[in-house]
């Protein structure tokens, strides 16, 4: 590949890695502001803190009842990952491994959830709930996350079907592998990476999904994001080092899950994937 390497190209290089090394930058010292001020003693008018503390995080956890706002968080997000996984491979298999009419349209509708904003969707969904009696429900907070849980899983999983060869099935129904069989035995094996990369991101999505939820929670449903919006927004007087440890907490929670997520398979594999079938 012959680059331009003319005085105008090299600007245009610099401009956007410049505006690209700002954002990261303010990016992390925002993120590096939260944790500092969330074990600082007091921070005011100084480079650094006063003194040190874990005590706001100790403060934050009786506050702020992060014990049963993380149960609660994690039990919605696996509920989510069970149901969205058993739907969202069965349905990636049938759309990996069958042609018919409309199945074009049939993808088109799964992007749809992951290409509009949730707030489009979310509400009218929202109202449909509460009409339904799911409004600050377990089950409702669950239903509302999974509209864009299941299309993610799909299509995470089609390019990983259609790269397993329709031989190695025909192969092991000669030998008299049963539906069962065959899925236990030999995709389930294949398809391990893909399914554990598609999941954990979907875990990921729905700690971090506050749109849908803050629209459905209730008072004993919340998420983490959601209690961390209702803590910053409240009335009252709250220490800033308290809502910074909670902030603290919420990011280190995502990351673990995220990490453990690319470890399986990065974002730019899942699109060569996509885009070579």
């Amino acid at each position: 590949m012959i680059r331009d390497q003319g005085l105008l190209s090299k600007i245009w290089r610099f401009a956007v890695w410049a505006v690209v090394g700002l954002f990261v930058l303010n990016l992390l010292a925002v993120i590096v502001v939260v944790i500092i001020n969330s074990f600082s003693t007091r921070w005011l008018g100084t480079w650094l803190p006063a003194g040190w503390t874990t005590r706001w995080y100790f403060s934050a956890w009786k506050e702020f009842q992060l014990g049963s706002i993380v149960l609660v968080t994690f039990q919605i997000a696996f509920a989510v990952v069970l149901i969205s996984g058993l739907i969202g491979v069965m349905t990636a298999y049938a759309l990996a491994r069958r042609d018919f009419p409309g199945k074009r349209a049939i993808i088109l509708m799964f992007l749809l959830p992951l290409l509009i904003p949730p707030l489009t969707y979310g509400i009218p969904l929202a109202t449909l709930l509460y009409k339904m009696g799911f409004g600050g429900t377990f089950w409702g907070a669950v239903l509302i996350n999974l509209v864009p849980s299941v299309p993610f899983v799909v299509l995470v999983m089609i390019p990983f079907v259609e790269q397993i060869d329709p031989r190695i099935e025909a192969a092991a129904r000669v030998f008299g592998a049963g539906t069962t069989s065959l899925f236990i035995r030999v995709l389930f094996p294949l398809l391990l990476p893909g399914m554990l990369a598609a999941l954990l991101l979907v875990l990921v999505r729905t700690v971090a999904m506050f749109e849908l939820t803050f629209l459905i929670a209730g008072p004993t449903t919340q998420t983490l994001v959601v209690s961390l919006y209702y803590a910053v927004f409240a009335s009252g007087v709250r220490a800033s080092q308290s809502i910074d440890a909670m902030a603290v907490v919420y990011m280190v929670t995502t990351l673990i899950w995220l990490v453990l997520a690319l470890q399986f398979v990065s974002p730019t594999q899942i699109v060569a994937r996509a885009k070579q079938q």
